[in-house]
Order: structure tokens, then sequence, then C-alpha cells
């Protein structure tokens, strides 16, 4: 079984008592949170309960604001990619799968990943918000400015690793709608 880490897009967010309403499926990723799922949690970050498992686990944030950051460091990247016909697939694919599912949250289920290294997934998704997902956040700004060019580079060596996820109308997880 793979460790996938969820994306999906809704109007409301997720409370104790219901799930999001309007959920929409955006991707997932085999074996880690990429760095395309945190940028898109990036703006507005927010812990919520999950929308899969019991422990308040669930990341929010702003659909706009995350898709902005996202599409900026794409065109970043890209810059130096301009030749790589599977980067600019990737890139095609992603930018029209996220204005199909467009909402007003993203949000981000991290459960299988933080209960792979942290005893506490409450605590792991708390890492991730206050610690993790800001420094994906500043590195991808001073990338964009220009201003940190080695980061970038070792990005696009990378790419699939960090942007090439599975984006779908169909999850593992889904949700009637």
């Amino acid at each position: 079984m793979a460790n996938r880490s969820y994306l999906y897009a809704a109007d409301t967010l997720p409370t104790e008592q219901e799930n999001a309403q309007a959920i929409r499926c955006v991707s997932q990723h085999n074996w880690s949170i990429p760095l395309a799922h945190q940028l898109l949690v990036g703006r507005g970050t927010a812990i919520v309960p999950s929308m899969i498992w019991n422990p308040r686990i669930g990341i929010a944030a702003d659909y706009a604001g995350g898709a902005a950051l996202l599409g900026d460091l794409l065109r970043a990247v890209g810059r130096g990619l301009e030749d790589d016909a599977g980067f600019a697939r990737c890139v095609e694919q992603t930018t029209a799968h996220l204005e199909k599912q467009r909402a007003r949250y993203f949000v981000l289920e991290t459960g299988e990943m933080v209960s792979l290294t942290d005893d506490d997934p409450e605590a792991g998704v708390r890492r991730l918000v206050a610690d993790d997902i800001p420094a994906a956040v500043a590195r991808a700004e001073e990338a964009i400015a220009g201003r940190d060019d080695a980061w970038l580079a070792s990005i696009r060596t990378d790419w699939e690793e960090h942007f090439d996820s599975f984006y779908s109308d169909v999850l593992y997880f889904s949700f009637p709608g």
C-alpha cells in the first residue's frame, strides 16, 4: 500500500460536525508531501478537522493564493526547462486541472504521511503548518524574486518529485458530490 498526501478543493471548510461542502478532488502524491502541495496550502494556512481521519490533522488554505504561488514558481522553474516537453506537459495539465477544480479553499490531508514519521499525527501537522510549509513558501518566494538561483536549480533537477503528482477528479479517498 502506498502512503499518500491528498489535496482537495472545497467551498467551505470542514468542521468538527461535518465535512466541507462541494468537495472536489485535486491531487494525490505517493510517499511524500510534495513541494506543490505545500505551496498550494501556503496562503492563509490553518489546521482544520480531517475529512478522512479522526484527529485534527487537515490543513486548509486560500485556493486562489496557493494556486497563484504555485503558478509563479512553475513559471520560474520553466525558465530553465524550455526544452523539457515533460515539464511543459506537467505544467499544462496541472494548471488546467487547478482551474477546473477551482474553489474557495484547498484542504490537504496528510494523515498517511505524518503517521509514518510521527507518533503524534497532530504534532506532525502542527510542525508542517508552523515550520515546513512557511519555509517552502519563503524559499519559493525568494526563487521567484530571483534571489535563490541555487534552490531553483535544485528544483529543476528533480522537478518530477516536486510537481508531477497524480491530478484527477477521483482520488483514492473521494467524496460523493
